[in-house]
């Protein structure tokens, strides 16, 4: 039994050893690339070649196969077999694990361990780096420039995923179609409601992708503002039509249409939506009242630390309850910029900022070094060539469906009309990434889902590889701005849209994108003052 433990720590230690190591390579070798001026090569990018490239060793390598003794709980036994099986599938909830048949057990002795393969939990990743991610994209906003573009972020967010939801399942379904009519797939393989989650998680932009590329190019800042804001918004959209379809499918919908399951989807959506809003506004509410009414200013560290495990909680409580951890603590970071942030003191706002985006880049790296090594490392990859090429059309003409016609009603009553070279890049610059990988890897338990996570994971790399590299020649070709310094009147980070007010809760009407809603609350915060 102690060898069992021994073996099982020296495995997780190589497991955290090997991330490290992965890591350092990516940002050391980003780096030396840059300084030759390549500067088309991201953390993203590079990040997901490592993760590959283990991924390849560890495949190719027998010896650098993790594996340990574990105790064996219980039997289960098959008479319906002539012989042991050599390879054994047990799916524990949504994560497979592998055991090899290595001999036959001895009836003296105790059956106390057997070999397994080690694996790794994704959604202790995803917990880990995932939150501050999103809240760092939150949190950082540029928010005047936010207001000013208001109108054209909310609909791109909104109504543009789910147009392109619904045009990515129905082009998908389409490929489904021909799959059957050529006897690729049979009948009843694939549903509509199956296209329509794989729709809702291809909508998910990715707002690392898209904040890495538009920070090196410094592109024209209402362009940056457009795209990084429409990636962090839309993510919340996406994740809320995930929700609101698999329940549909579980209501079993899946093969005809029921009006019933349809409105129970859409108050399902609709609730998960608001349900996690509100409660990573509660979370920023706590935070707030607690920097005003108590003096944890006075220690830089403590408020520091108070800030960031709150607005961690906001994450996993809504992951507890069943909500959204994404939209909590996306709606989390834009209230604890709009209410807390000049509440603490000068080297604690410093701090969360810094400690936030280091959490941002090490996570961008690691989740994305972990795609690289799921892609070739997953042991039930399900390739089918007609799905993945339907997946591969389907996102440039979803985000054509979504930028052109949106951008059209939207010119219709702006004074400062979105360009047509606007248009044009915004449809190239459908980045996906992280929040993509973390709703298709929840499930694989069907060849469905692991169709989706497979064709999701081939999507993931196009988009960084192909698109990101292409980003820079293609705003040269359709003469975007590029290399342009922030302007200096402007603070892009928390601080911008606010007013210190001695002795008051610290507020601006600048950033009320509610106006009644966010004055009364002023009000009712200045109640306590």
């Amino acid at each position: 039994m102690s060898d069992s433990v021994s073996l099982s720590h020296d495995s997780g230690a190589l497991l955290a050893l090997a991330a490290v190591s992965l890591g350092l390579i990516t940002i050391l070798s980003v780096w030396k690339l840059k300084q030759f001026k390549y500067g088309i090569v991201t953390e993203t990018g590079g990040a997901l070649f490592y993760g590959m490239l283990l991924g390849l060793t560890v495949r190719c390598l027998p010896f650098a196969r993790v594996v340990h003794m574990e105790t064996v709980e219980s039997v289960c036994s098959c008479d319906a077999l002539n012989s042991p099986p050599q390879i054994l599938m047990v799916n524990v909830t949504s994560h497979g694990h592998c055991y090899r048949h290595v001999g036959k057990l001895d009836q003296r002795c105790p059956p106390t361990s057997a070999l397994r393969t080690e694996t790794f939990d994704p959604e202790v990743l995803f917990n880990l780096f995932l939150p501050p991610i999103i809240f760092h994209g939150a949190y950082t906003l540029n928010q005047k420039r936010l207001i000013d573009n208001m109108g054209p972020v909310l609909t791109f967010a909104f109504l543009g995923t789910i147009i392109s939801c619904m045009a990515i399942g129905a082009c998908v379904y389409g490929f489904t179609r021909l799959m059957v009519i050529l006897g690729r797939a049979a009948e009843g393989d694939f549903f509509f409601t199956d296209c329509l989650l794989f729709g809702a998680i291809m909508s998910a932009t990715d707002p690392v992708s898209v904040l890495r590329l538009l920070s090196d190019l410094r592109v024209d800042l209402d362009l940056h503002t457009l795209l990084f804001g429409e990636s962090v918004l839309n993510d919340a959209v996406a994740i809320a039509l995930t929700h609101a379809i698999t329940t549909y499918g579980r209501t079993g919908a899946g093969h005809t249409f029921k009006p019933p399951a349809l409105f129970y989807s859409v108050g399902y959506f609709l609730g998960v939506l608001v349900g996690s809003v509100l409660l990573g506004f509660i979370f920023a509410v706590i935070t707030a009242l607690l920097t005003k009414f108590t003096r944890l200013h006075e220690s830089p560290l403590l408020e520091t630390s108070v800030f960031v495990l709150l607005s961690w909680s906001s994450f996993l409580s809504a992951e507890v309850a069943g909500l959204s951890g994404v939209v909590a603590v996306l709606c989390c970071g834009l209230s604890q910029a709009r209410y807390t942030s000049l509440n603490l003191s000068s080297e604690g706002r410093t701090r969360t900022k810094q400690l936030f985006e280091v959490f941002n880049f090490l996570g961008e790296i690691f989740i994305f070094g972990y795609m690289g090594y799921i892609l070739l490392m997953f042991p039930h990859h399900v390739f089918k060539a007609l799905f993945i090429s339907g997946a591969f059309l389907s996102i440039f003409i979803s985000r054509a469906c979504n930028i052109y016609p949106l951008s059209f009603l939207l010119n219709l009553g702006r004074a400062n009309k979105i360009p047509r070279t606007f248009q044009h890049f915004m449809t190239f610059a459908g980045f996906r990434g992280a929040v993509a990988l973390s709703l298709a890897i929840r499930d694989t338990s069907t060849e469905v889902r692991r169709t989706i996570l497979t064709t999701t994971l081939l999507l993931v790399s196009f988009t960084v590889w192909v698109l990101g590299t292409a980003a820079d020649p293609v705003l040269r070709c359709l003469d975007i701005r590029v290399g342009v310094d922030p302007d200096p009147d402007e603070d892009l980070s928390f601080e911008a849209g606010f007013e210190a007010q001695s002795g008051r809760f610290r507020s601006s009407s600048a950033f009320a994108m509610l106006p009644g809603i966010d004055s009364s609350f002023t009000r009712l915060i200045q109640i306590w003052t």
